[in-house]
């Protein structure tokens, strides 16, 4: 199962290559500069008009330690495929469940039951994601591609270069709907604890799935989010997945953001041209 883990991520990212940023290297005003005039990455953190941390930027996950994920997965099931660096995705892209031992998730009956099916051989090419479908949360901030946040005083806005996806994070006090229309990304509301933004989310429709490995959720999936920017490059995250239907008990995950100083995230939409899926679904036959 390993060996379609890696085979399924590829499949997944082959149909969005592009370029991982635009206006490159246009200078923002406001950002820090070192004595030889390259972005201070490590200057204070800014603060918007509130005194709030600012979350603003375009942002991307840390990569692994260089050879992490052929140790995992192993060396020769590890491809990239032309503008993919299967490298610099994260662990738990692949498998949102790798930090526990092999038959010690915290799955549910019912969620390994539905992983087993997602993982069949027949169902790979049956992938949410393989088909230009949202992904999930928290999966979408594992994948190398960036995604840029909005701040403004009741909101946070994010667009994601991954699949073109949006959502936004309302700051405004309100509560989460009680009985809200299932969607892809939710219904998030976030509240300032010191300089620490966190963010409850629910409502989500039960048609992604969790990881490239085919965990999946059910509309009971809520996600907690903690965003944290240490300083002017670098933005620690804290996130906990919550499903009664799938997982026995809550998981969290820890990772760490990196800045993309003065530049910009590209639009992406996967419905045009894609042309790897059925590609991939004539050679398997």
């Amino acid at each position: 199962m390993r060996f379609q883990i890696i085979k399924l991520g590829i499949v997944m990212v082959a149909a969005m290559t592009s370029l991982n940023a635009q206006w490159l290297n246009y200078p923002e005003p406001g950002t820090p500069l070192t004595r030889d005039g390259k972005p201070n990455l490590v200057a204070k953190t800014p603060r918007a008009f509130n005194g709030k941390p600012d979350l603003s930027g375009v942002w991307r996950i840390e990569p692994p330690a260089p050879g992490e994920i052929e140790r995992l997965y192993g060396k020769n099931e590890v491809n990239d495929v032309v503008g993919d660096e299967i490298r610099e995705i994260t662990r738990h892209f692949f498998n949102l469940l790798i930090d526990f031992k092999p038959g010690e998730e915290p799955l549910t009956p019912e969620g390994r039951a539905q992983t087993l099916k997602n993982q069949q051989k027949r169902n790979l090419l049956e992938n949410p994601s393989a088909r230009c479908l949202p992904y999930a949360l928290p999966n979408r901030y594992f994948h190398f591609r960036p995604f840029k946040i909005f701040q403004t005083a009741n909101a946070l806005a994010m667009y994601f270069d991954l699949d073109g996806a949006f959502r936004q994070i309302h700051t405004d006090g309100r509560k989460l709907p009680v009985d809200p229309l299932p969607s892809w990304m939710g219904y998030s509301t976030g509240r300032w604890e010191g300089d620490t933004l966190a963010v409850e989310t629910a409502g989500f429709n039960d048609l992604s799935w969790l990881d490239a490995g085919g965990h999946p959720h059910s509309e009971e999936l809520r996600v907690t989010e903690r965003f944290h920017r240490r300083d002017f490059g670098h933005m620690d995250m804290e996130t906990t997945v919550e499903d009664s239907k799938m997982l026995t008990k809550p998981v969290t995950i820890k990772f760490t953001l990196l800045l993309i100083p003065n530049s910009d995230v590209m639009e992406n939409f996967c419905a045009e041209g894609e042309r790897d899926a059925g590609t991939v679904r004539g050679a398997a036959k």
